[in-house]
């Protein structure tokens, strides 16, 4: 996520409780579970009604409909408009998708969240008035090239193209040393957030406090200057 996101997410109603999902599919159902874990109202939608059926015996939702998408009075039949938030999940079938979109945001939908199979993809939703598409392959892509690159660093947050939040484990050349002693800002420019101690992460870290080697720290500042880092 990125500060292009920030509108869309500050728009989110803290209170909104029920969501729509089109398309059952890996992400689609992953998303459903998850909310449905959280306690969230969900309705599921695909056009494969197997799909519907495997959803609702698999509790990963309580309702679930089989419906054509690309069909507005079966959206609106369906109640499909009246959601709050809206995931299009059909990443696959790009025409289906954008289709789709349009549908729902023509419908007065005012959180459209859709999925993108490819950077063409991802413009075309945009077009149709997505406010906000995620393109998980993509992500995930870029998640696994950094963790093989770069093993020490356990989680990263993009604030933006240049920079960063980023857990990492602590090297070797700090262990013994206090967060004092090292001069993260003067020597790389990068705010110390937190420090792993016990299992636990202790947020505004005691200065005085020392590095152990296996333990972790999460850090704040330009992406050059955390590749700066002995890791």
């Amino acid at each position: 996520m990125n500060l292009s996101s920030l509108g869309f997410f500050r728009s989110l109603r803290k209170d909104n409780s029920q969501f729509a999902v089109i398309g059952l599919g890996r992400f689609g159902r992953s998303v459903c579970s998850t909310l449905h874990k959280f306690g969230y109202e969900v309705l599921a939608t695909d056009i494969d009604e197997k799909r519907v059926a495997q959803a609702l015996t698999e509790q990963i939702t309580a309702h679930a409909l089989q419906l054509d998408s690309t069909e507005p009075a079966a959206l609106k039949e369906a109640g499909i408009f009246e959601f709050d938030t809206v995931i299009v999940a059909i990443g696959n079938y790009v025409q289906e998708s954008i289709v789709t979109t349009l549908n729902v945001k023509e419908g007065g939908v005012p959180h459209v969240v859709a999925k993108a199979s490819s950077e063409v993809h991802c413009k075309l939703l945009n077009r149709v008035g997505a406010d906000h598409v995620v393109f998980p392959e993509y992500e995930a892509g870029c998640a696994l090239a950094r963790t093989l690159t770069k093993p020490s660093i356990l989680d990263r947050f993009d604030l933006d193209p240049d920079n960063s939040i980023v857990e990492v484990i602590v090297p070797d050349e700090f262990h013994g040393k206090t967060i004092a002693e090292l001069q993260l800002r003067n020597r790389y420019g990068l705010n110390l957030l937190a420090v792993s101690q016990d299992g636990k992460f202790q947020i505004n870290p005691d200065p005085y406090q020392r590095f152990e080697r296996g333990s972790a720290m999460v850090v704040i500042g330009c992406n050059k200057d955390i590749n700066k880092l002995p890791i």
